[in-house]
């Protein structure tokens, strides 16, 4: 076996093309685009190159076949805010062979050592946590847009290296159809604010989607900032986001709740995009967006992806969550030929009770496990998982 750098177009065409040969009869496996993997190591495309740095390899047996990929990276943003300085190993594939998958896990664990790092977590990204992050362990259907989808071995060949779980994130899924219904206490709950007329619950408009990310911004700020982790945004970044969401953006699914005029709370969903690009192999050019143009527009897809829920602090425990989900499945989803069947919401953290309860309160059922492994270089010292948010 010999390993090679990805420093050329061939290798980096072979890096993406080992995985389309590798899954070819896994049927729940849908092929990311092409750009999508090559803009994570493209320095001009992904800014995480400005603090960190990345390296990338395919494993070719005796016969110069492709067995296996993977990738290395460092972010000095955060590598150093662990007991151990910590890298990152991702993009893992490889055949069901324990000495090919090692082969593998050791060009991440030494180039990692040599620029002074301890630990490596893996298999994730060199990037947001919400993309590619984690090994898909149970729930094997198939993955929403730039999550993580593997074979079961591959958790063998990872555990069996000397990974250590550090942590689990889930994807909860709940139909959108009446068939699920909530409990009595949650409609109660739900009420103090649905009959308070100083609230409001509704999707924006077409119209109001050009200052959609004015009443986003004033809320995640409130909601979210000053959580562990979590910066505050600026309105040019809440723009740039309703922006980029606007090509494949569904008003239905932008819900808010007003009070008194002024945004409160909001739950923004889109079309689940998987659902429209496995048709199209993993390509992007001008036939490939002009099929999902037309995917898109004849209702193609039936899922819908959560994409962020928050509420503002002077808010919370008030009833508006309750208000949130209950006016929205009974003004839209409820309604006779809604498009969308199920609603699936990605990347809750077993860190996480808080939101885990909020999302099971709706009644949201864990549909996927993905894991977060640690790999410690020096295993005298002490494995720690990560620290449970209160």
């Amino acid at each position: 076996m010999r390993l090679l750098e990805v420093k050329d177009n061939p290798t980096e065409k072979e890096f993406i093309q080992m995985a389309a040969r590798l899954y070819k009869n896994e049927k729940n496996w849908i092929r990311p685009l092409d750009k999508d993997i090559k803009s994570v190591f493209d320095p001009e495309k992904n800014k995480n190159f400005k603090n960190g740095e990345a390296i990338r390899w395919i494993l070719k047996d005796d016969s110069d076949k492709t067995i296996g990929r993977i990738a290395a990276f460092i972010n000095n943003k955060t590598a150093n805010s662990y007991d151990q300085p910590t890298g990152g190993m991702g993009f893992f594939e490889c055949i069901n062979d324990q000495k090919a998958a090692f082969i593998l896990f050791d060009a991440c664990k030494e180039w990692l050592a040599e620029r002074g790092m301890e630990a490596m977590d893996g298999p994730i990204n060199f990037g947001d946590r919400n993309n590619w992050w984690g090994l898909l362990v149970d729930g094997f259907t198939e993955p929403n847009y730039q999550m993580p989808y593997n074979f079961k071995y591959y958790q063998d060949l990872i555990e069996s290296y000397g990974f250590g779980v550090f942590f689990k994130q889930y994807t909860y899924q709940r139909p959108m159809g009446s068939e699920v219904d909530f409990a009595p206490r949650f409609y109660k709950k739900a009420e103090s604010t649905l009959n308070n007329p100083d609230y409001e619950f509704r999707h924006i408009t077409k119209k109001e989607y050009a200052k959609g990310h004015e009443y986003f911004h004033e809320v995640y700020n409130k909601a979210w900032a000053g959580h562990s982790g979590v910066k505050p945004m600026s309105m040019q970044q809440a723009k740039a986001t309703f922006k980029m969401l606007k090509p494949v953006a569904d008003v239905r699914l932008i819900w808010f709740a007003f009070y008194k005029g002024d945004p409160v709370a909001f739950f923004i969903s889109i079309p689940e995009l998987n659902q429209l690009y496995k048709h199209l192999n993993g390509k992007w050019n001008l036939l490939s967006k002009l099929k999902f143009l037309y995917l898109l527009k004849t209702g193609t897809c039936k899922k819908g992806l959560g994409i962020v829920f928050g509420v503002v602090p002077d808010h919370q425990k008030k009833g508006v969550e309750g208000g949130l989900v209950v006016s929205y499945v009974k003004e839209l989803a409820w309604k006779k030929g809604f498009q969308y069947h199920d609603i699936e919401m990605n990347w809750i953290g077993d860190f996480n009770p808080k939101m885990m309860s909020v999302v099971e309160q709706i009644g949201g059922k864990i549909l996927k496990t993905h894991i977060t492994y640690r790999k410690l270089f020096d295993e005298s010292k002490v494995f720690e998982r990560a620290p449970i948010i209160t």
